[in-house]
C-alpha cells in the first residue's frame, strides 16, 4: 500500500476542512501539523508520495528517501523543489494550477474597495456621538472611470480585469506576453513606465524573478499618478517597503492593500504594519473555503493520476 505523508498540514488545512479520510482511498496517510527542516528525513524516509507546501525538497535531501517516488505540491508556485533532481531520480512532481484565481481576485477588490471607502473604519465610529446625520471621516473614492493598471496579465489578472470592468474601470496592462490580451477594450502598455502614468489603482499580478525584484521603487513610485492606490497580492518583493513607506507618509500614494510582504511573517516593527494608509492581510487571498476544496479535489487527482500511470498537472 502507498504511503503518503503530508509534512505541513497547518498551511491549507488550518481549520480542519478535510480529515484523514479524504487521502485514505489513495494509500496509508499521515500528517503533521508542522515539519522543521531537521525532521523532513525522519518524518519521509518511509513515504511513497509526499504532500508538501513550503518544505524545500533539494537533490541532497532526495538522496536520504530512497523510497520517495511522488511528491505532490499543495499550491502553484514550485519554486521549492528541485525539479532538475527531481527528474534525475525518478521522482514525479506534480502542482495545483489556477486553483485561487476568484478568490485572490476578489481579494483585490476586497483591499480597493476598503481603502476607497474605509468601511471598517466607518462602521467601528461612533455614530451615534455625530451632530449630523452622516459622518464622513475619509474621501470616499468611487471607482467607475478611473483607470485600474494591471502588471501580469495571467489568470487572475485576467480575472481582475474582467470585474474591474464590471465596476466601470478602465483597464490598462503591462505584461510579457501582450498577445495574450484579449479582453475589448484593454489598453496595452508598452512599458511599466507607461502604465504607472496612466493608473489610479495599480494591482500586481506577476511572479517574482531576479529582473522584477522591487520594480516599485522609489524610481517608479515617482512615475504613478498623485494619489494612486497599490494593492499587491502576488509576492512581496516586488515592492521596495522602504519607498513604499516614504511614498505613503508623503501621500504620493494614497493607499496600499498588500497581502504579501517581503519578509512573512514581518517582524513586530515593520513600519508598514500600522501605517493609517496601508492594509496588510497575513497572505489570505488564496484561502477561501471553496479555493482550498479546489485545491485538495485536484491535488488527489494528480495523486490519482498519478498511481494509474498518467501525468495530470506533472511537472516532471
Amino acid at each position: 500500500m502507498l504511503k503518503i505523508v503530508q509534512l505541513e498540514d497547518h498551511v491549507s488545512n488550518f481549520d480542519h476542512l478535510i480529515d484523514g479520510s479524504f487521502w485514505s482511498g489513495e494509500g496509508e496517510f499521515k500528517a503533521f501539523l508542522r515539519t522543521a527542516p531537521d525532521e523532513v528525513v525522519e518524518r519521509a524516509v518511509d513515504a511513497d508520495a509526499l504532500l508538501i507546501n513550503k518544505t524545500v525538497i533539494n537533490g541532497e535531501l532526495l538522496k536520504l528517501l530512497p523510497r520517495l517516488k511522488y511528491i505532490g505540491i499543495l499550491a502553484t508556485g514550485y519554486n521549492v523543489v528541485d525539479l532538475k533532481s527531481c527528474r534525475k531520480a525518478g521522482v514525479a512532481v506534480t502542482n495545483v494550477p489556477a486553483y485561487s484565481t476568484d478568490s485572490v481576485a476578489q481579494h483585490v477588490f476586497a483591499h480597493l474597495l476598503n481603502l476607497a471607502r474605509e468601511v471598517e473604519l466607518h462602521a467601528r465610529y461612533d455614530w451615534s456621538t455625530s451632530p449630523d446625520f452622516c459622518q464622513v471621516l475619509t474621501p470616499q473614492l468611487e471607482l467607475n472611470g478611473k483607470t485600474m493598471g494591471l502588471v501580469g496579465f495571467g489568470e487572475i489578472g485576467r480575472k481582475t480585469a474582467e470585474i474591474a470592468k464590471v465596476f466601470g474601470m478602465k483597464v490598462a496592462v503591462f505584461t510579457r506576453t501582450p498577445s495574450k490580451v484579449d479582453l475589448p477594450e484593454t489598453i496595452v502598455c508598452g512599458s511599466l513606465e507607461e502604465l504607472l502614468a496612466m493608473s489610479d489603482v495599480v494591482s500586481l499580478h506577476c511572479p517574482l524573478f531576479a529582473e522584477n525584484t522591487q520594480m516599485i521603487n522609489a524610481k517608479t513610485i515617482a512615475l504613478m499618478k498623485k494619489g494612486a492606490i497599490l494593492i499587491n497580492t502576488a509576492r512581496g518583493g516586488l515592492i521596495d517597503e522602504k519607498a513604499l513607506l516614504e511614498a505613503l507618509d508623503s501621500g504620493r500614494i494614497a493607499g496600499a492593500g498588500l497581502d504579501v510582504l517581503s519578509t512573512e511573517p514581518p517582524p513586530p516593527d515593520h513600519p508598514l504594519l500600522h501605517h493609517p494608509r496601508c492594509r496588510i492581510t497575513p497572505h489570505t487571498a488564496w484561502a477561501t473555503v471553496e479555493a482550498r476544496m479546489r485545491l485538495f479535489n485536484t491535488a488527489r487527482e494528480n495523486l490519482r493520476s498519478f498511481i494509474a500511470g498518467g501525468t495530470l498537472n506533472r511537472l516532471v
